[in-house]
């Protein structure tokens, strides 16, 4: 029986006239402001659009490989094309009779990620013949912890240098955690593995939030920015940022990161540099592989 797997994530504008549409479906149907919608703009063409789509449809393909004959794999997007619905009909139609979902968030909260679920088994009501399942966190699986590990030693391998790193993730609204804290909970717990598989004694390494939404709300903190000048005055001439959530270049890391962090970072003395993303790297492909496989007796 061939097993169908879909990588989903949220997706990325095509363009910046489709920017009020995806702004608008990420909030919820909630229209964006046009000063919000010119600001996004602004960014995406600072980055020359999002690569999001397009990487992980190269994750899906590289996974594929991996996984070998009897799986086929597709990549669904929450809020773009090509949607979570195409992607199963397209499995279905390859053959697929089992379908397993992986969304491509390491940590699971059931109000930020049990959308792609929900969006997944709506797909699928018409098939009741198509078996589904879906594993949550997968935070503390080992391949993909080395994985991270490794692109942190890899980057201060290739610097040469003893500098500071703070490892991050996506800052959340206050309300969520207090909704959610185990959420939280998994983040904090994913940077104390990735750190301890990276060899990082516990005075090298910090933890701090980044990318706080447009809202007037109280966000996480600290924001990774307030870190800067404190590494500075502690003689610090450098720093690495390592996130622990992200999988794949898109906004929040070529934008919110290499630009918006970076150029905080200089203002306050320290040379900006961070980790390569997972991506395609056969390390992290094959940390899909291996949640795949154990996730296979689900059916």
């Amino acid at each position: 029986m061939t097993t169908g797997v879909i990588l989903m994530t949220y997706g990325a504008p095509s363009g910046e006239a489709d920017l009020p549409r995806y702004l608008a479906a990420v909030r919820g149907g909630k229209p964006a402001g046009d000063d919000l919608v010119t600001e996004m703009a602004r960014r995406y063409a600072a980055i020359g659009g999002s690569p999001l789509v397009a990487m992980t449809e190269r994750q899906a393909e590289a996974l594929e490989r991996v996984l070998g004959p009897g799986h086929r794999v597709r990549a669904g997007m929450r809020f773009s094309e090509p949607s979570i619905a195409c992607a199963i009909g397209s499995l279905i139609d390859v053959g697929a009779m089992r379908i397993l979902g992986v969304c491509l968030s390491p940590q699971w909260s059931d109000g930020l990620m049990g959308g792609y679920e929900r969006a997944a088994r709506a797909a699928l009501a018409s098939r009741p013949d198509v078996a589904f399942a879906m594993p949550r966190a997968w935070h503390r699986e080992p391949a993909f912890l080395d994985a991270i590990a490794g692109l942190v030693r890899d980057a201060l391998d290739r610097l040469g240098l003893s500098i500071p790193v703070v490892l991050t993730a996506h800052s959340l609204p206050k309300r969520i955690f207090d909704a959610e804290p185990a959420y939280v909970a998994q983040l904090r717990e994913t940077a104390d593995l990735v750190a301890e598989r990276a060899g990082l004694s516990p005075d090298r390494w910090s933890w701090a939030y980044q990318s706080a939404g447009h809202t007037a709300e109280e966000w996480l903190r600290p924001d990774l920015t307030e870190l800067f000048p404190a590494l500075a005055a502690a003689g610090h001439r450098a720093v690495l940022v390592a996130p622990v959530q992200f999988l794949s270049d898109h906004l929040e890391v070529l934008y919110d990161l290499d630009v918006g962090a970076a150029a905080q970072a200089r203002a306050a003395g320290l040379a900006y540099h961070r980790i390569a993303m997972p991506n395609t790297d056969p390390r992290f492909i094959a940390a899909l592989a291996a949640i795949v496989r154990r996730s296979a007796d689900a059916f």
